[in-house]
């Protein structure tokens, strides 16, 4: 299996995505929204940067339990109420990002929303990985 990253010169640098991906593998894993649920099915983290960490921590136990790594994200969507706020949080939210999932970003957008399942869900994360 291997994922290329592709960012064009022509295109404006990317920060905290990557413009394209290109997977080849054998196995795709699509992975559910996750947001900041706690075992007992509660929203945890009163901020974004709080339910942030636990929605990504999420995602990635999803894919660990279907045999994956956060290397092996190819695409992630980011679903937030608050748009703004997401931007104002953009660099502890990176941080959060490559503390967990490292350095090599998917193919990312995000998209703002007007509330998720769980009215105190502040954002949500889903993705699509390639295995080996």
């Amino acid at each position: 299996m291997s994922l290329h990253r592709h960012n064009p010169a022509e295109l404006s640098p990317p920060t905290g995505f990557t413009h394209a991906v290109t997977a080849t593998g054998t196995r795709l894993v699509f992975l559910a929204g996750q947001t900041s649920l706690d075992m007992g099915g509660k929203v945890v983290g009163e901020t974004l940067i709080e339910q942030f960490e636990t929605a990504l921590a999420n995602l990635l136990t999803a894919l660990a339990g279907a045999g994956g790594a956060p290397q092996d994200l190819a695409r992630v969507t980011v679903y937030a109420t608050d748009v703004e706020d997401y931007r104002a949080h953009a660099h502890e939210l990176g941080t959060i990002w490559r503390r967990l999932a490292g350095r090599d970003y998917p193919a990312m957008a995000v998209i703002g929303v007007v509330r998720l399942w769980d009215e105190q869900a502040l954002v949500e994360l889903d993705g699509m990985a390639v295995l080996p």
